[in-house]
């Protein structure tokens, strides 16, 4: 018997970011799709999150992986999902 780890999805995020808003949409529609743990994370909290992900923020890691950033498409995050189970 296999068994599977549920993937970890963070979106990487600031307050007032309308980019951040339509991801967190588009990740909650993919909730009731997909079997995976998510985290938001304000990039202000850390000074390295916010060295790192300043400028591209909304971010979207899959286990730690980078798979996404700015507009997040649905699709591409979908497909992302899809690859990792």
């Amino acid at each position: 018997m296999k068994i599977t780890k549920k993937p970890t999805l963070i979106l990487y995020t600031r307050h007032g970011c309308h980019l951040c808003e339509k991801a967190k949409e588009v990740i909650s529609a993919l909730q009731g799709e997909f079997d995976f743990d998510y985290h938001e994370c304000d990039i202000e909290l850390k000074d390295e999150w916010t060295e790192k992900y300043g400028l591209m923020i909304p971010v979207v890691t899959i286990n730690e992986e980078e798979v996404q950033y700015g507009r997040i498409d649905k699709t591409l995050l979908c497909k992302a999902l899809t690859e990792i189970n």
